[in-house]
């Protein structure tokens, strides 16, 4: 019965393990986007969407 029981914690600690890997490459992954300035401004970007574009106005051309 123990060897059964064994065999079941070893998933535990493969899925540990791995977790523990994923968080580490997501950690890795956010630290590098801060320092090429991902996050540096995050306001902005939200805001833009609130201001109309300016209009360009076409003059007609006479052949």
């Amino acid at each position: 019965m123990y060897q059964i029981i064994r065999q079941d914690m070893s998933v535990i600690y493969l899925l540990l393990t791995l977790s523990i890997l994923v968080a580490i490459v997501f950690f890795i992954a956010f630290i590098y986007s801060v320092k090429k300035g991902q996050y540096d401004d995050s306001y902005t970007p939200s805001v833009r969407i609130l201001f109309d574009d300016e209009l360009v106005k076409e003059t007609k051309k006479i052949n």
